[in-house]
C-alpha cells in the first residue's frame, strides 16, 4: 500500500489550474518540521509537493493560503530527471485524496498586529462542498 500522511505549514498560496481536457488541479508545498534532535539544535525541515484534483483541489485553492496548516493523505510517485548540468536528480510529489483544513477560517484581521482573529464557530463549508 502507498500511502502517506503529511501535516505541516503551506510555504505559498496554492495554485490551481485546469488542464486541457477540462480538470481542475491545485498544487502547493507543505512543510514539515522534524523533531529537535538536540536540544540546541533547529529542527530540520522536509517539504511535500501536494498535488489535489477536482472540486477538493477547487476547495484547496479558495479557502488556503500561505502559513495555513493541513493535514494530506496520499499517494506518493517518484520521477528521476537530469538537470542541464547533467546531474541525476529525484523528485517526490503526494498525489492528494484527502485533505483537512487545520487552521481556523480568518474572517478579521487585528489592526494592531496584522495578524487574523478566527472564531471557533466559523466554518468555510456548506454541508454542499465540504472536501471530505
Amino acid at each position: 500500500m502507498n500511502k502517506l500522511t503529511v501535516i505541516g505549514n503551506l510555504t505559498a498560496d496554492p495554485e490551481l489550474r485546469t488542464t486541457t481536457s477540462g480538470k481542475s488541479v491545485c498544487t502547493f508545498t507543505v512543510a514539515v518540521n522534524r523533531r529537535k534532535t538536540q536540544s540546541n539544535q533547529n529542527p530540520e525541515t522536509d517539504y511535500f509537493r501536494v498535488s489535489v484534483w477536482d472540486k477538493l483541489g477547487e476547495n484547496c485553492a479558495k479557502y488556503l493560503t500561505k502559513g495555513k496548516k493541513v493535514a494530506v493523505i496520499g499517494s506518493v510517485s517518484v520521477r528521476t530527471y537530469d538537470t542541464n548540468s547533467g546531474e541525476h536528480r529525484a523528485s517526490m510529489e503526494v498525489q492528494a485524496g484527502d485533505v483537512e483544513f487545520l487552521s481556523p477560517r480568518s474572517d478579521s484581521v487585528d489592526q494592531q498586529s496584522g495578524m487574523t482573529k478566527a472564531s471557533p464557530a466559523d466554518n468555510p463549508f456548506t454541508d454542499d462542498d465540504r472536501p471530505y
